[in-house]
């Protein structure tokens, strides 16, 4: 064999081993998550710090509950946490997380406010006063994201207030928590109040009462 022979073969070689390393490589990270390294969540299985140290949280549609804690929260000791940093909401005890859930707050144009408040109202079949959909004397739907206040109305047409099921108001001009579409993106879309997951909002709701506090962060 001569010197070039030799030169293409240890070419090939070279190639062939860059190529089945990258590929490798590539593979363990597509199945391991980071670098090579498979996550290893450190807390047990069924507790809280472990659901919220999965990789998919907070923008899984999960739903954590506690059911011991859950059979103990009551209206007298149960609060509100709602994050519009994580869009997420919990149902508290004290310190402990009893419910931890997906929300949707205020959009940019209409930011829930920050602080804390108390539930001023309970209610479970709602409409908004505001917020919701305008039709024609047709019946037919021709503004879906109406506001009663600026939009106007169709000859022989009405404005539908938009469906706020399971009502906790925390504001007096309008911004309360309700179930409410949550989008796929887990980003704020609200006109300001905090939707909360359809699966989780009714079990919040029966264990609040008028007065009970919440923190909007």
């Amino acid at each position: 064999m001569n010197l070039r022979s030799i030169s293409r073969v240890a070419l090939a070689c070279a190639c062939a081993l860059t190529f089945s390393s990258c590929g490798l490589f590539n593979n363990q990270q597509d199945a391991n998550g980071t670098e090579g390294k498979p996550f290893k969540n450190p807390h047990p299985p069924g507790t809280y710090e472990h659901f919220a140290a999965e990789p998919t949280y907070p923008k899984t549609f999960s739903i954590y509950k506690n059911q011991e804690l859950y059979s103990q929260v009551n209206a007298s000791n149960s609060s509100l946490v709602l994050n519009t940093a994580t869009q997420r909401g919990k149902l508290m005890m004290g310190d402990q997380v009893v419910m931890d859930y997906p929300i949707s707050s205020g959009r940019s144009s209409h930011p829930s406010p920050k602080g804390r408040f108390v539930v001023l109202e309970k209610i479970v079949d709602k409409r908004s006063n505001r917020y919701g959909r305008i039709y024609d004397a047709e019946g037919n739907c021709v503004n879906t994201d109406a506001d009663s206040t600026t939009d106007a109305l169709p000859e022989g047409g009405k404005f539908q207030g938009a469906q706020m099921r399971y009502w906790m108001r925390f504001t007096w001009d309008g911004v309360g928590h309700h179930i409410g579409p949550i989008p796929s993106s887990r980003r704020p879309v609200s006109h300001g109040c905090i939707r909360g997951y359809y699966k989780a909002i009714p079990d919040v709701y029966a264990k609040v009462r008028v007065g009970t506090p919440v923190t909007i962060q």
